[in-house]
């Protein structure tokens, strides 16, 4: 194998130095990641102020955020009522969706003791759905099995975990992607997916040359979220 060439800081620079980014370009990142992560006050002040026309309709950023705090606080019905009337084909086109909402229904009603409740929406609304596919057969199979223990901390972690905060945010994310995928927006802020890039280019060029490099686990959600670990693996 051929020695790795090695590239000086100064070298690196200059290189860095030379690659041409615009204004524009960097604006329309930040616009991006202002839409996408509903920051509606912000995008309306940057838009005016970069002059850039946002590719979404700002109102529709506050219903995303309305939608997604009321699923953070456990009201799924409220969630339900304002996607459809956002867009009722969202609910319609993506079952999914729709079945991951009820499972999330079902989940409030056992975390809160509605027990009867939790068993007659789960026959009614949630069996059925479970006959069409073995995957929500599964979901709501492992969902029923809170009402096995008295209390979640004697459940095993792939059940207890249905209760905990990160549940209802994993419910939400999923909502606020089909809502932006619904006005052909990305479902992801194109800063992130450039970082992802940027991780995978330095690890292609590490097989090659020795280079200064960047944190970019730190920069990246979940530190490695997104692409293989072995990805990463470049220091």
């Amino acid at each position: 194998m051929p020695p790795k060439t090695i590239i000086r800081r100064e070298e690196w620079e200059r290189r860095l130095h030379d690659v041409q980014v615009t204004k524009d370009d960097l604006n329309r990142l930040i616009m991006d990641y202002l839409v996408i992560e509903g920051y509606k006050s912000a995008a309306e002040e940057f838009s005016q102020e970069a002059n850039i026309t946002a590719a979404i309709d700002f109102a529709s950023i506050e219903s995303r955020m309305d939608i997604r705090e009321a699923l953070q606080r456990g009201d799924v019905h409220e969630a339900i009522t304002r996607v459809n009337d956002l867009n009722p084909e969202i609910l319609d086109t993506n079952p999914a969706l729709y079945f991951h909402l009820q499972q999330q229904q079902l989940i409030e009603h056992i975390r809160h003791g509605r027990i009867q409740e939790a068993l007659t929406f789960a026959e009614a609304e949630l069996a059925p759905r479970g006959e069409e596919s073995p995957e929500f057969l599964s979901e709501l199979e492992r969902t029923m099995a809170l009402l096995a223990f008295d209390s979640s901390s004697l459940a095993p972690s792939a059940v207890s975990e249905l209760l905990s905060p990160a549940q209802r945010m994993k419910t939400a994310g999923e909502v606020n992607a089909a809502i932006l995928e619904s006005f052909s927006q990305g479902k992801e802020v194109k800063l992130v997916q450039l970082l992802k890039l940027l991780a995978w280019g330095e690890w292609m060029l590490s097989e090659r040359a020795e280079f200064p490099k960047l944190d970019l686990q730190a920069a990246l959600p979940g530190h490695g979220e997104g692409m293989g670990e072995d990805e990463y693996m470049h220091e």
